[in-house]
């Protein structure tokens, strides 16, 4: 047997470029959470700059603007040009962009490099997403974006922690931590030469051996799967969003209350997407998308039922099993009805999707929790999710699945 083949048989986290690719799905949470723990004092060392107060707390969402925005123009670069130095475009922008807020000198400048950051992580993400489905078929798939979503979980304790530590220090100090990603580049070079490959598939099998071509209606599809992906997002995003709102009015502590039920839904959805990849093998993906929206609507459930330290964690620890199910599920599924040549257009559907789902969440569900509460929003939102884990079970779904190859 060959050293190449070999390789290319070696588990994921023995794969210098899969490392790579896991490190930079990081980079959605990175660019959005990192500084939050710095916003206080960055607007009080900013008190003199008219309307500071919201212009500090947009930094955090600025980039998810720019996301939405680029994304799609980021999908035709990377079919056109390539993901490889799309990626490695993208890495170098971020680490740049995203440590400016370290040294410029005025509030203007640095929500200027915030925008410029979510440049980077349309690039990123969009290109990342593309070299996923190049350089992994089959299970191997299911299995990195299962191992993905994990890293993503475990990754945001480390960052925030972290960030949370230098803050304490100087509330410039976080922007630095975005200059860590640019250690990747080198392991990233390589990544040109696995994709000249890449239609080889993964352990010396032919792609088309094992994933059927999707048909002429793919932009249809992806475009639905966008849709998918930007709902299921702007629902999961009630968390991070409206949680801390919900346990003050209930009577909580919010900062460590909303740390502890956050905490737990990260913790819990990490674990469980480590075993994304058994549970898709053994339902299909249809069925496991379906398991993920009843498990998410079930936690919605119990954070409706009361207030208590019971509800909120097993609510918040649903809400994080389920969506460790859905997100890699609703990857998958856009790479799949991707023709080869297309998938970066696809990702940037996709990540246009998600991103804007964190952009209108807020928008949309904050009147709704003024006026009918959040009791009756978590139920609403509840029963919206048991209505997608029914959608995923139509008889159009199950054949774009077959139709697809196996997972």
């Amino acid at each position: 047997m060959s050293d190449d083949r070999l390789f290319k048989q070696r588990p994921l986290w023995m794969d210098a470029v899969a490392v790579a690719l896991l490190m930079t799905a990081t980079f959605k949470i990175m660019a959005n959470a990192t500084i939050s723990p710095a916003l206080p004092a960055l607007e009080a060392s900013f008190a003199d700059v008219p309307g500071a107060d919201y212009l500090v707390r947009f930094l955090v969402s600025a980039p998810s603007l720019t996301v939405v925005l680029v994304a799609p123009i980021a999908g035709l670069i990377a079919d056109r040009h390539g993901r490889g130095p799309l990626l490695i475009a993208g890495v170098t922008l971020f680490a740049i962009a995203g440590s400016a807020g370290a040294y410029l000198p005025d509030l203007n400048s640095i929500l200027v490099s915030r925008l410029l950051l979510g440049v980077a992580v349309a690039m990123t993400m969009t290109a990342q997403v593309s070299l996923v489905g190049d350089l992994f078929t089959g299970e191997r798939r299911s299995s990195f974006l299962g191992w993905q979503t994990a890293t993503v979980n475990f990754s945001g304790f480390i960052f925030i922690g972290f960030a949370g530590y230098l803050a304490g220090l100087s509330p410039r100090l976080p922007f630095l931590i975005y200059a860590i990603p640019i250690l990747l580049l080198p392991l990233l070079v390589s990544i040109g030469h696995r994709e000249k490959h890449a239609g080889e598939g993964v352990g010396g099998v032919p792609a088309s051996s094992t994933e059927v071509t999707p048909n002429q209606r793919w932009v249809i599809q992806a475009l639905m799967v966008a849709a998918l992906a930007m709902t299921t997002v702007s629902l999961f995003f009630l968390m991070p969003s409206q949680l801390p709102f919900y346990l003050d009015r209930s009577g909580f502590e919010s900062a460590s209350a909303t740390a502890v039920a956050l905490g737990t839904l990260t913790l819990v959805g990490g674990c469980v997407a480590l075993i994304f990849k058994r549970v898709c093998s053994r339902l299909g993906l249809a069925l496991t998308l379906s398991v993920g929206y009843l498990v998410m609507g079930g936690g919605f459930v119990a954070l409706a039922v009361e207030a208590t330290w019971v509800f909120i964690l097993a609510g918040a620890a649903l809400i994080g099993a389920g969506y460790a199910f859905v997100q890699p599920g609703f990857l998958l599924l856009a790479l799949k009805v991707a023709p080869p040549e297309r998938r970066g257009t696809v990702s940037g559907f996709v990540t246009t999707g998600m991103f804007l789902g964190q952009v209108i969440s807020p928008i949309v569900m904050t009147p709704f929790l003024q006026i009918e509460g959040f009791g009756a929003v978590f139920f609403g939102v509840a029963l919206v999710l048991m209505l997608l884990a029914v959608l995923s079970l139509l008889p159009a779904f199950l054949r774009l699945e077959k139709k697809s190859g196996a997972i």
